[in-house]
């Protein structure tokens, strides 16, 4: 019957295989990569089988020249695309390029900024609005207030310092600020991450719409000593963005423990749900981590 039924439909010139159906189904994802002062060769494929692997997405990558070679040839089509995951710290985008990001933002489109992401373009006014904060080239005071989490409250500080740093990295343990968002639904109010940079002093407009989870920088292993914003969206127009600052790669994909932490990529399909439908149907998965205990899916699945 099905082999009948496959015959006639492609005889007919009509698109009913149902894998084809599945495929349409999915969320279209662009990955912006190619530039990076983190090893993107490991992080960009990394967060490409979280995704695909999830059965919820179908990616693409648009990978860069390399630093310092002529950029005006990269130019990808947003338009095409519910979402677009940033994993770019690099050479600025050309004009036309910049235009058609900021058209798919404006429009509603959904973003994932992802670690060094965001410390991109500190020049750019509207990039750093669409992080809310960034860290490291340069900046300081003059792009806007620290922002960390003090006495229950999000506190904007103006006081003149860097922007961004972070210490050695380790294992440490997020606390949840805010569980009304959809991303938010069933996870845990702490769960201990793997080996990872912690993100701390980091600044900008800070603009940020739900913060989700917050860390806390240890002074003796030379953080901030402040419970610093690791997750959370951005307020920016009818855009919806998720930043996420966790996620720092490793050497390969076997050995890449902070995005084989299953804390991380649970989240990072949360968030990109959300970021592009503006809801969450995943489930939290058995298998997330404790308070006490990390956890791993090392395929990345």
């Amino acid at each position: 019957m099905l082999a009948w039924l496959i015959s006639i439909c492609m005889a007919s010139g009509l698109c009913c295989l149902p894998s084809q159906a599945k495929q349409k189904s999915k969320v279209k994802v662009l990955i912006v990569t190619g530039q990076n002062n983190h090893n993107w060769k490991v992080s960009h494929l990394a967060i490409q089988k979280i995704l695909d692997n999830s059965g919820l997405f179908v990616t693409d990558v648009a990978v860069s020249p390399s630093k310092g070679e002529d950029m005006d040839s990269f130019s990808p089509d947003f338009s095409s695309y519910k979402l677009v995951v940033l994993d770019y710290n690099g050479d600025s985008w050309n004009g036309k390029m910049q235009k058609n990001f900021l058209d798919f933002v404006q429009e509603g489109g959904g973003i994932v900024i992802y670690h060094a992401a965001d410390n991109s373009f500190p020049l750019w006014r509207a990039y750093n609005e669409i992080c809310a904060l960034g860290g490291w080239e340069g900046r300081n005071e003059k792009d806007g207030p620290y922002a960390y989490w003090k006495d229950g409250r999000l506190v904007k500080d103006s006081s003149d310092g860097i922007g961004g740093s972070h210490g050695e990295q380790r294992e440490y343990v997020l606390t949840s600020r805010d569980h009304s968002h959809p991303v938010m639904k069933g996870l845990p109010h702490t769960w201990k991450h793997a080996k990872d940079e912690l993100y701390d002093r980091m600044r900008g407009p800070a603009n940020i719409g739900t913060l989700m989870y917050t860390a806390f920088a240890e002074p003796e292993k030379g953080g901030s000593g402040r419970e610093e914003p690791l997750i959370f969206t951005v307020d920016y127009g009818k855009a919806r963005i998720f930043h996420i600052m966790l996620g720092h790669a490793g050497d390969t994909l076997e050995d890449n423990p902070s995005m084989q932490c299953t804390g991380f990529q649970v989240l990072l399909l949360r968030g990109a749900e959300w970021a592009a439908t503006g809801k969450v149907t995943q489930k939290v998965p058995a298998d997330f981590p404790t308070d006490k205990e990390v956890s791993y899916r090392k395929a990345y699945k």
